[in-house]
Order: structure tokens, then sequence, then C-alpha cells
């Protein structure tokens, strides 16, 4: 992987971090490919039980687009250059949103754009006070991407995604926490150990049991409740065949805490 995205994994944890802090980790070509192979390869690796996606530096997570690259290829081949949705967005997005294990975002600054996007992927978001958060799309005469017009909606309703994507505005940190998009808000110098200590909770977590979690939210936002239940069913008959399941009720009656395995 090229160095403007730095992946490592530690006793189950994968930590993914943008690290173009100079550019304010916006998204060209390199960096894309680059992280798209990374969280491919957390959804993959059966040794990872969590990941932590986050970015370097004090001032952003992720921009979104590299606005700069972007605007000399755009006069290169403007059907071409939307293709990063195809290429890159939608499978970073599927990778974490869809990955069998829990991700956490670690928002050290703005996110805007697909940066905004990538957050809203993640299943917890761990924010900086100092952050913030911006739409950005239609400010350059866009649409949304990176799912952002699905998640949104699901994590605020519809009418203020509707207001926020149609009218891009800064989102500070406690108005995100109002809203739902955060969901702990710290101190800004304390945020990379506050996320990992998140990310390292749920690594030591039951895999099993939070990917059956992921599952059934996803499921349940298209189906009705007959077939929620139905899918619960299925999901809860696999988390109770897990090891984890029985070292859980083992340690409950014993009065003791448990040491999951993942599996």
């Amino acid at each position: 992987m090229a160095d403007t995205v730095l992946y490592e994994v530690h006793d189950g944890l994968a930590t993914i971090t943008l690290n173009r802090p100079e550019a304010m980790n916006a998204l060209n070509i390199a960096t894309k490919v680059a992280l798209r192979e990374a969280v491919e390869s957390a959804a993959g690796d059966d040794a990872v039980r969590a990941v932590l996606l986050t970015a370097a530096g004090d001032r952003a997570f992720c921009v979104g687009q590299d606005l700069k690259e972007h605007i000399g290829l755009l006069v290169e081949d403007a059907t071409q250059v939307m293709s990063t949705v195809k290429e890159h967005y939608n499978p970073i997005v599927k990778a974490i949103a869809g990955m069998p294990k829990p991700v956490v975002a670690g928002v050290n600054g703005v996110a805007a754009g697909a940066g905004l996007g990538f957050a809203l992927a993640a299943d917890y978001r761990v924010v900086a006070e100092t952050a913030a958060f911006n739409t950005s799309f239609a400010g350059v005469a866009l649409t949304a991407d990176s799912g952002v017009s699905w998640t949104l909606p699901r994590v605020i309703g519809p009418g203020r995604a509707a207001d926020l994507l149609m009218f891009p505005r800064s989102i500070k940190a406690q108005e995100a926490h109002e809203l739902g998009i955060a969901n702990r808000i710290v101190p800004s110098a304390a945020l990379p150990e506050a996320a990992e200590q998140v990310a390292r909770m749920l690594a030591e977590g039951p895999t099993v049991a939070y990917a059956a979690i992921k599952e059934a939210m996803a499921y349940g936002f298209s189906h009705s409740l007959a077939e929620t239940l139905d899918k619960e069913d299925e999901l809860q008959t696999r988390a109770g065949a897990s090891e984890d399941h029985a070292i859980a009720v083992r340690a409950f009656v014993n009065k003791e805490t448990p040491k999951y395995l993942g599996r």
C-alpha cells in the first residue's frame, strides 16, 4: 500500500490511518486505491476482529476528493474521472459497512464529502471536540456519493439530511452529537487514545454477535417487520451456536469476566 494510507494489525485490531495531513487527508487516486486495499484486507482477514479508521494530523479526518488532482483530470475526460465512484468509493464503503466486524471511525478533524461518507459507513464514531462535518457535494455541483444518500438519512432523518445535502454547512462536533452523527465527543488531544480504546474493546468482544448486529440493522432498513423477525431468528441461531455465547453464559453463571475468542 502507498504511504498515504498506513495499515497495521495488532491483537485483533486493524488500524487504518489516512496519511496526507499536509493535504487535509484529501483523496487522490493513490490514496483511494490504498484505502480500498486496506479496508478489503481488514474485511477478509479472520485475525482482524475490529477496525479503527482514523487519520494523521489534527486538522482533518478527510476532506473528500482531492480537487487539485480532480480539476486536471476533469479537463482530460469528465466521464472517466467520475468513474472513481464505482472504482474506489463504492468498494470502500461496501467493505466498511459490510464487513462482519465492527468499524470505529476516529474523527480527528474535518470530515467532508467522501470523508463524511466513510465516517458514516463506520459503526461507531469517536469525534474530537474540534472536528466538524460537511456534506460539501452540492457546493461543487455534485450529488452525494460514498453512500451518504443512504447513511445520512438513516442517521439523522430524511428531512435533516435533505437540508444538509442541499445547503451544505459546517456541523460542529456538539451539533453532530445532537444529530446522532457523533457517538462520542472527546478532547482533541485525547482522540487517538479514546478511539483506540473503543476499537480495542470491540476487538476483544463477541465478534460473531457484532457481525449479526450489523447484518440485522442493515437488513431491517429495507425489509418489513415480519421479514426482519425471521432474519433475527436466523442470526440469533447463528450467534447462539458460537463459542463466544457459550463462554459468555459460563462466565455469567460463574460471575466471571468473559474472555471472548471471536468465534
